[in-house]
């Protein structure tokens, strides 16, 4: 039986405000809880009209604030078409450790063949989360994709704070924990000839953040950049982190999107955790990611 399920009902409930009708675009959910797929945009145009890409521009802004991660299907756009429209939502985020393409460090390169060691992506993780100011979202566009597999799923973060008791609510209240990312990022893209730097950001986060755009509280520890909660014996942050994260990771807080070639997912750091699979060797996956900008949680 679900952790979330017993006799009087499931512990979580989503109520979602059925909201304006769009007049631009068309959003299909994929669940109740997360994820939409957009119709009706062409971001290589999008991002060079005029009035009429302003008000889609609005529109999507407020499906990504209402679905935490949006899909677009067949989407043929050049690499500085897929700069600017990450551009569209803030000041774009360089990685700190990843290759990127066409000299510009913006532009993230996201490649797995039958020759690599390892592909992005595969364990549940908010991106870059050890930033002092973490990206607030990223935009993956995959150009080459596997005939079956290489999914992604995506995890509410809202909806895994909201599920919690109270009594473990006024718990977490209050509480930091470290994120770092010299674990994860030493060593991890040697195959790409890409040499080591120095050190790799860290940094203390809210174990819950309040979510800058919708005022609405989400949990914020990940099992890929979050080491310990502050202020506590580490055997008890072990354990409460490995609940947390267990509980993150319940499949009624999930989406998963199928990958079609020339699709793309934008997706929002602050209130999701992403899980790319693995499951698709020996064959290629190709594709570029941007990532805007976010701002310290609190």
């Amino acid at each position: 039986m679900s952790s979330l399920a017993g006799k009087q009902g499931p512990r979580y409930r989503h109520t979602a405000d059925a909201g304006a009708p769009y007049e631009t675009i068309a959003v299909e959910k994929l669940t109740p809880i997360i994820g939409a797929e957009i119709t009706g945009v062409d971001i290589g145009k999008l991002v060079s009209d005029g009035a009429r890409s302003n008000r889609q521009m609005d529109e999507i802004h407020r499906a990504l604030a209402e679905n935490l991660v949006i899909f677009f299907r067949d989407q043929q756009i050049t690499p500085q078409q897929h700069l600017a429209f990450g551009r569209k939502f803030g000041e774009l985020h360089f990685h700190p450790a990843a290759p990127h393409e066409d000299e510009d460090p913006a532009l993230m390169k996201i490649y797995a063949d039958q020759n690599s060691p390892r592909a992005n992506g595969e364990g549940w993780h908010s991106d870059v989360s050890c930033d002092l100011e973490p990206p607030m979202g990223s935009i993956l566009y995959i150009r080459q994709c596997p005939p079956r597999g290489g999914d992604t799923l995506f995890a509410n973060m809202y909806a895994a704070y909201d599920a919690l008791s109270d009594r473990m609510k006024t718990y977490l209240d209050g509480l930091t924990a470290l994120h770092d990312g010299e674990p994860i990022y030493r060593g991890l893209y040697a195959n790409y000839g890409v040499t080591d730097r120095p050190s790799y950001p860290h940094a203390e986060h809210p174990v819950v953040r309040t979510h800058p755009v919708t005022g609405k509280k989400a949990l914020y520890v990940n099992r890929g950049f979050t080491r310990h909660i502050n202020g506590i014996p580490r055997d008890e942050s072990d354990a409460m982190l490995a609940y947390l994260y267990q509980h993150a990771e319940n499949p009624l807080f999930q989406c998963r999107f199928r990958w079609t070639e020339n699709a793309i997912a934008f997706w929002d750091n602050r209130c999701t955790q992403h899980r790319a699979m693995w499951d698709y060797w020996p064959h290629t996956r190709s594709g570029t990611r941007v990532t805007v900008k976010g701002e310290r949680p609190a």
